[in-house]
């Protein structure tokens, strides 16, 4: 893990060149944002940073607990179009990427959509789980301002409790990982950096459809996983999934706090972590489709069993997800590539495998939140 003294320990980073020719490096200021500032005279230069502006800044602010909101998502508008995929229509290519989950398009410019071809949009990723729209440019130069206009359109818009964002711009959740820095959630003393996982589960209204881009990545590696957790449930048994619906756990969001008050994620915690109780069987609001609601970086326990029970039973159901890749897709990042997926029905990993190759990988996730999950159990208890 890089950053060992939390949110001050940069170091040498190839990002940028002033007019003097001179490498750069980042440091921090004293407000905690990560600066490029002029290095040693005589080096060769370094390509200039085009997204320098949007470095990960570490604000000392504090924010208070999240408090409920309706949320009504934009895909039911959708359902009542006469064609509720006319957004796809002047498309040049639309491919399956597998026959359950995510769908590869090009020719459509997202920073354009109007409001019915967003609604169109949340509805179709909420159908296939996952989106990925190439050659985006545009959406992605357009910057903070749009990002935040962007993902507001689709819900209210988290502010994550620990990571960095831009500067003025803490709705940007930004994921950064360098020869030198790090400052993603991994934990480096296990044998694989897959860690399946829905986004900050342990809200009480988690995500739901959210979008990601990478900014710089590396020319190899750094790929995405996703797997539908729709299809993950179909797999198992109808005895087994109606115990399933019954069940109830509890999601925390406290092991990634301490994480961070170590000093190795970006040294900050903005608001006190929660833990919450989500049903193990969710409904989507639109789809009325039921998915699998666990995940191994952020569930803990299922609410009402002995302890080696619960253990038993999560080991079960994260090893079904690990190992169905059958169920998953695989997104290999090329430059303007722009995801978006329903937090509610699939689970996700990074692929750490570039590290040797001591190149940057920096992006971008704006995150609205979702409604509380809706058990697929009608009058299941939530409340404990």
């Amino acid at each position: 893990m890089a950053g060992s003294s939390g949110a001050c320990a940069w170091r040498v980073l190839p990002a940028a060149c002033n007019a003097k020719h001179t490498k750069t490096v980042i440091v921090p200021s004293q407000s905690g944002t990560l600066k490029l500032q002029p290095a040693q005279e005589g080096k060769p230069a370094e390509e200039h940073y085009r997204y320098a502006h949007l470095l990960p800044h570490f604000s000392q602010d504090r924010y208070p607990p999240l408090t409920p909101y309706e949320h009504v998502d934009p895909g039911f508008r959708a359902l009542k179009h006469p064609n509720p995929r006319a957004f796809l229509d002047n498309a040049t290519s639309v491919v399956e990427l597998t026959p359950n989950l995510g769908t590869e398009v090009h020719g459509l410019n997202l920073a354009e959509f109007n409001n019915d071809q967003r609604d169109e949009l949340a509805l179709e990723v909420a159908r296939r789980g996952l989106m990925v729209f190439r050659d985006q440019q545009d959406f992605i130069d357009r910057g903070p301002e749009f990002y935040r206009e962007w993902g507001s359109y689709f819900g209210r818009l988290h502010i994550h409790p620990t990571s960095g964002h831009p500067q003025n711009y803490p709705e940007i959740h930004l994921v950064y990982r360098d020869a030198n820095t790090s400052f993603n959630f991994e934990i480096n003393d296990s044998i694989t950096s897959t860690v399946w996982h829905s986004d900050v589960s342990y809200e009480l209204q988690p995500p739901g459809l959210t979008t990601f881009f990478l900014l710089a990545q590396p020319t190899t590696g750094g790929d995405t996983l996703f797997t539908s957790q729709v299809s993950t449930l179909k797999k198992l048994s109808p005895q087994f999934v109606a115990f399933l619906r019954t069940l109830k756990a509890v999601h925390s969001g406290v092991e990634q706090a301490d994480f961070s008050r170590s000093g190795k994620r970006g040294g900050v915690v903005r608001r006190d972590p929660v833990e919450n109780i989500h049903p193990v069987v969710r409904r989507h609001p639109v789809t009325g489709e039921e998915a699998l609601y666990v995940n191994r970086q952020f569930t803990r326990r299922i609410v009402g069993l002995k302890r080696e029970e619960s253990e038993t039973l999560l080991t079960f159901l994260y090893s079904h997800i690990d190992k169905a890749g059958d169920l998953q897709a695989r997104v290999k990042w090329t430059p303007n590539t722009v995801v978006l997926w329903d937090n509610r029905v699939t689970a996700h990993s990074a692929i750490v495998d570039y590290g040797e190759s001591k190149e940057r990988r920096h992006g971008a996730r704006i995150t609205p939140q979702g409604e509380r999950p809706i058990p697929a159990l009608d009058g299941l208890d939530l409340s404990n």
